[in-house]
């Protein structure tokens, strides 16, 4: 007669010298802080555009010595800033608001258009209701004044990259700024009937108001950059405006130098 098998026995479970029930062994909790599309306590990465060397290396180590934060580029030139842009996704983005080659307006609506999930914080801009409204409707997310504190730069990044938005308190002040420009921008003719535009400086007028940097408007007229400088100064001084945008805001308003007697 075959012998029948043997049951597998149960191996005892070890008794708690406390007199509780075994429990599970806890899983190890994950560090603090705020969770992020980039992952959780990741630094936040950042791309710089300033033709600055001096600004830009100086806020290269500056942002590098500050824990939490990493600079995947800093550039003069906006086309390799831009491919960086597009390769790396960073969450901030800072750009110059006064470069001298590009039209950092542009820039920030092309980094918004093509990588929504990079942040851009305008740096340097003038206190002009005018200029915010323009960067807003861009896609600028923050702003960052040129006598910005060490805690105000970084506070601001900061926010911008949990998804708030930033507006100094300084370009709050500045609503009468935007009064005056709107009734100058209804009324053109009332300013230039006050003022003497040479035929270049309405030229380099009608190309501002089509949105080109100092550089394009150098190669479309055949003149050297420091004297298309020299003529944007003219022509803010004599029309009694404070940048090139709303120099740009001027002329559509005008109708274009074609407008603007002599």
């Amino acid at each position: 007669m075959a012998p029948k098998p043997r049951r597998p026995v149960k191996k005892p479970v070890s008794p708690r010298t406390d007199g509780k029930a075994p429990t599970k062994a806890a899983k190890p909790k994950s560090g603090g802080g705020v969770a992020r599309t980039n992952g959780e306590n990741a630094p936040i990465a950042l791309v710089l555009i300033d033709d600055n060397r001096l600004l830009r290396e100086g806020i290269v180590e500056m942002v590098r010595a500050q824990p939490g934060f990493k600079v995947l580029a800093a550039s003069a030139d906006a086309n390799e800033a831009l491919k960086k842009v597009r390769e790396a996704k960073p969450d901030i983005v800072l750009v110059d608001f006064g470069l001298e080659d590009h039209d950092s307006l542009s820039l920030t609506a092309t980094v918004h258009a093509e990588v929504p999930e990079a942040k851009v914080i305008v740096m340097g801009l003038l206190p002009l209701q005018e200029d915010v409204a323009h960067y807003v409707r861009a896609g600028a997310s923050g702003f960052i004044m040129k006598d910005a504190s060490f805690e105000e730069f970084f506070d601001t990044i900061r926010a911008v990259a949990r998804g708030e938005q930033v507006l100094p308190s300084e370009l709050t002040k500045s609503l009468f700024s935007q009064i005056v420009l709107n009734a100058a921008v209804k009324n053109p003719a009332r300013v230039v009937d006050a003022v003497r535009l040479t035929s270049r400086e309405r030229q380099v007028i009608d190309l501002l108001g089509e949105g080109l940097s100092n550089k394009e408007i150098s190669g479309r007229l055949h003149i050297a950059v420091h004297t298309v400088k020299s003529h944007v100064h003219n022509v803010l001084e004599k029309l009694a405006l404070h940048s090139r945008l709303e120099v740009a805001a001027f002329s559509h308003a005008s109708g274009g130098s074609k407008a603007i007697s002599k």
